[in-house]
């Protein structure tokens, strides 16, 4: 679907990194930020982006180290309380007088979680959507929940584990960028995009960028192990829809659903059938799920 971007500007964070904003609709509408994951940049939002803005102001912005927005070299500059930093300067500039809702996928995700249980004030926060990106706190609770006296609470754990090889890869030093460079990671990644996708679908391409590739592993290094092994969740009030692919196999339909429960005391979760890039197979879909779940909050906010 054709980009139709109604503006873009530059938006400074906290700690002086100019992050790339795009902006899709009326401003007058309510604000609706999308936040994408890794490897990807803004642009994987333009599909769904372009089929909301009928209704609500979308705003996309590239998250640091991708796309157009500044690339910081330090790994504490990839931590989740900076990139939630970021998020809150993009929605001070685009909706300054009025809570935002946030829609989330992958890496986006992840870090959006802890945006809504506290790092951001819920009253900023008008709703979320989470698609394929659960908290990594609540993920390490729900990987301790696995019980051999329960044999039901094994299996989609280990698997999970399992799913998770490229989180542990990225760990290693070097060894993941030397991947990159040589297409390997490329290659995986045009193999599994393919599953869940509908037969016929042939979704727009994201022009990722060797700093789109590279400088995303440094949000895995700074976040992911500190975080399960220590985890701390938090509830939220923030009224939240999880958007779990049956097909997904990176984020397991049972963490996705089950992992979320105990923190949120409004939760709604939607089952569909697709794979991790739904968002990109079936932009339709998420902005049908979104509309509905915004315009059904029983107190409307925004």
């Amino acid at each position: 679907m054709e980009e139709r971007v109604t503006a873009s500007n530059r938006v400074t964070s906290t700690d002086g990194t100019e992050l790339a904003v795009a902006q899709f609709g009326d401003p007058a509408d309510p604000t609706i930020i999308c936040v994408h994951g890794y490897p990807d940049n803004r642009t994987v939002w333009n599909p769904v982006a372009s089929r909301l803005s009928e209704k609500f102001h979308v705003v996309t912005y590239d998250v640091r180290g991708a796309g157009e927005s500044g690339k910081p070299s330090r790994r504490s500059d990839y931590l989740i309380e900076q990139l939630n930093a970021d998020l809150g300067a993009v929605a001070d500039e685009v909706s300054p007088n009025a809570p935002v809702h946030l829609l989330a996928h992958d890496w986006g995700s992840i870090q959006t979680w802890e945006a809504v249980t506290g790092n951001i004030p819920a009253s900023r926060i008008a709703s979320y959507t989470s698609i394929s990106g659960p908290s990594l706190d609540q993920a390490g609770v729900w990987l301790r929940g696995m019980n051999w006296s329960d044999p039901r609470t094994i299996p989609p754990r280990l698997l999970q584990l399992v799913e998770s090889y490229y989180v542990w890869f990225f760990q290693t030093p070097r060894l993941p960028e030397a991947a990159w460079k040589a297409g390997l990671v490329d290659r995986l990644l045009a193999q599994t995009s393919r599953i869940g996708r509908p037969p016929g679908v042939t979704p727009d391409e994201v022009a990722r960028t060797d700093a789109d590739r590279i400088n995303g592993i440094e949000l895995y290094r700074a976040n992911v192990m500190p975080r399960l092994t220590r985890p701390n969740p938090r509830r939220t009030s923030v009224p939240v829809q999880v958007i779990a692919p049956t097909k997904d196999i990176y984020v397991s339909h049972p963490l996705a659903t089950q992992a979320p429960v105990p923190y949120v005391a409004d939760l709604r979760v939607v089952t569909v059938d697709g794979g991790h890039w739904i968002v990109l197979d079936q932009p339709g879909l998420i902005a049908d799920q979104v509309t509905s779940f915004i315009t059904g909050l029983t107190t409307w906010a925004g």
